[in-house]
């Protein structure tokens, strides 16, 4: 978590901070779901797909039919395992910060037309 929303998130209160968490989880990636797919379907971009890195996955899926572009994503399968943390992080990171600038927007709306 970045120091930036460490500030913004000062400015909810512990009902929205509530909805904060619920929505990141509710729209964010599982850590362990995104493995699993990795594990059983890795070979054919199944995780990446789950991650929405779709180009890379077609490629990973084209690339699994050809023996040659097999070896080649069996390498980037296990290079993935150790790229897959840090890709759920990241999208759930967008998520958050999107999620919380509507929070906030909503909340300067909503002081504003009390005033």
């Amino acid at each position: 978590m970045s120091y930036n929303n460490i500030a913004l998130k000062s400015q909810l209160d512990a009902r929205e901070l509530l909805i904060l968490d619920q929505e990141v989880r509710n729209q964010g990636k599982n850590m362990m779901v995104a493995y699993v797919l990795w594990f059983f379907l890795g070979i054919f971009g199944g995780h990446r797909f789950y991650m929405k890195k779709t180009g890379s996955a077609v490629a990973q899926l084209v690339l699994t039919l050809t023996v040659v572009g097999y070896l080649v994503t069996c390498i980037w399968v296990i290079v993935d395992a150790f790229l897959l943390h840090t890709m759920v992080k990241e999208e759930n990171k967008e998520v958050e910060d999107r999620i919380l600038h509507a929070l906030l927007s909503q909340k300067h709306f909503e002081n504003a037309m009390n005033r």
